[in-house]
């Protein structure tokens, strides 16, 4: 799919910002981040576009896609890839970190992805991918809000691929494992895992399922697992 148009939601650090990266030299791309300056620049670095935007806004998000619509008339793809961490114990969490979980990885997904598919069923096709996380599959101590409001993310998705009753309108999903990325820097937690994968090396894979074309089978739904340098 060349020169296509494409959104990165959560395109400013991490995941999203090595996957607009990698459709920046060919395609159309817009990123979304909840930071001005980091929006900044990353547009500066890859000339692409850029606005800001808290999905935890319902108003944010759809103006956003307002304006991409607008400014592109269509989109080909669209990649979830915030996301807000929480990892701690239950007790030990303070409130208002459960609070933003909630936000930004149950509401922001819903509501990113309800305007992605607005779109998509305007145009009569396009490819959305979610990221979640390898958490969803396997439990792991420490991270229940984290895990809980990623399967959210997970469940909701599936649930739309089977909704669909088209595969010229693609919903995916990829659970990559742990990554160092800012998500948990942002919140002042360690890294703390030893084999991980990185950024750029789980990109790749995100960029394939956003380029799909309409007319590829069997692929709506399609899950991608365990891209963490595990055997």
């Amino acid at each position: 799919m060349a020169g296509g148009s494409f959104v990165v939601v959560g395109g400013t650090s991490g995941l999203g910002l090595a996957v607009a990266r990698a459709l920046a030299g060919a395609h159309r791309v817009a990123v979304l981040g909840d930071v001005a300056s980091e929006v900044a620049s990353v547009r500066g670095e890859l000339g692409c576009d850029g606005g800001v935007c808290d999905v935890a806004s319902y108003a944010e998000v759809r103006d956003s896609f307002g304006w991409l619509a607008e400014r592109y008339g269509t989109i080909h793809g669209v990649a979830d890839c915030a996301s807000v961490w929480a990892g701690g114990d239950l007790l030990d969490l303070p409130p208002e970190r459960i609070r933003r979980a909630v936000e930004v990885n149950v509401l922001g997904t819903t509501y990113v992805c309800r305007e992605a598919l607005r779109q998509f069923h305007r145009q009569g096709f396009g490819n959305l991918v979610y990221v979640g996380a390898m958490a969803v599959v396997k439990a792991r101590p420490g991270i229940p809000v984290y895990r809980a409001t990623k399967s959210y993310g997970a469940s909701l998705v599936e649930s739309l691929a089977e909704a669909q009753h088209s595969n010229r309108v693609k919903v995916m999903q990829l659970h990559p494992g742990p990554m160092p990325t800012r998500l948990q820097e942002r919140v002042g937690d360690e890294f703390l895992d030893t084999v991980y994968a990185m950024a750029d090396q789980v990109a790749p894979e995100v960029v394939r399922l956003l380029q799909l074309a309409p007319d590829d089978l069997y692929v709506s739904g399609e899950l991608v697992l365990r891209a963490d340098g595990r055997w």
